[in-house]
């Protein structure tokens, strides 16, 4: 099987050595996705951080040659149980007729004091 490792241009990446995502086969994982966008901002709403965690994750996943339509595992970290009504919404947006096995975790904290939720996910693509 080929390997196929998929940046997202994080400066974490090269440093920390890993890769926003690697496809190996079929099987596509992404990894623990922050919601930062290009310019170091992080918006201090939960539901916005999660559609941003979503929107990184997904264009890894298209990039892989996969869509939200394969994933079938999801882990949602976040720093507060008063979050997760928010952040529950915004996956169920991509994701209430894909339906993967899901999981939110209560954390006492993340890498950046901003983040308020991070994100992974794993695919299985049919092509």
């Amino acid at each position: 099987m080929t390997r196929h490792n998929i940046s997202s241009g994080s400066p974490f990446e090269p440093r920390f050595g890993f890769s926003r995502a690697v496809r190996l086969g079929d099987r596509v994982i992404v990894a623990g996705t922050a919601p930062i966008w290009p310019d170091d901002y992080v918006d201090p709403d939960p539901a916005a951080q999660a559609r941003r965690c979503l929107e990184i994750m997904l264009r890894a996943l298209a990039e892989a040659g996969g869509a939200a339509e394969d994933v079938v595992r999801t882990r949602m970290f976040i720093t507060d149980p008063a979050h997760a009504e928010a952040v529950g919404e915004a996956h169920g947006e991509v994701f209430s007729e894909i339906r993967p096995a899901a999981t939110m975790v209560v954390v006492s904290g993340l890498l950046d004091p901003r983040w308020l939720v991070e994100m992974e996910l794993e695919a299985g693509l049919t092509t």
